[in-house]
């Protein structure tokens, strides 16, 4: 796997718990992803070893998206997330060229408690295409911005 590696942070107002919580819970999930895509959602578990399908609808309403593993999650504290495919309609495509360059890939959000309860939320994005940069530059604090809002209310 080769690629890039971007970082993005955001400080909360609400606690580790709550921000994790918040984060991953279905609705959550829909409220601060819909940055990336108005139809994002989840279909899996996020206990450590589960596949995740990370999905949402193109232009045409056609379903797309990531198959991952979770490949760690503390609650409160950790998650790593290994991309291992896509996903087009019902197939999961997991070798080939269009997923070969990131296949591996990892995103990882780490949860620090900070002064007064607050949490200091880290991404790692490691690996990725670099073509993706510049979008994943403009819209991760836009989706951070969304999940600091609904923790924050």
């Amino acid at each position: 796997m080769s690629g890039t590696n971007l970082h993005f942070e955001i400080t909360i107002s609400a606690t580790k718990d709550h921000v994790y919580q918040t984060m991953i819970s279905d609705a959550g999930y829909k409220n601060w992803t819909s940055a990336f895509n108005a139809t994002s959602c989840f279909r899996g578990t996020w206990a450590t070893g589960s596949k995740m399908n990370f999905v949402g609808c193109d232009a045409d309403g056609n379903e797309a998206g990531m198959v991952s593993i979770i490949a760690t999650n503390i609650p409160g504290e950790y998650i790593s997330i290994e991309h291992i495919g896509e996903l087009k309609g019902a197939n999961e495509i997991l070798e080939g060229p269009s997923v070969d360059v990131w296949k591996g890939s990892l995103e990882n959000y780490t949860f620090d408690a900070i002064d007064n309860g607050a949490t200091l939320l880290k991404i790692d994005m490691i690996g990725g295409v670099a073509e993706y940069t510049d979008y994943f530059n403009e819209t991760w604090p836009k989706a951070l911005e969304l999940l600091k809002k609904l923790c924050e209310t």
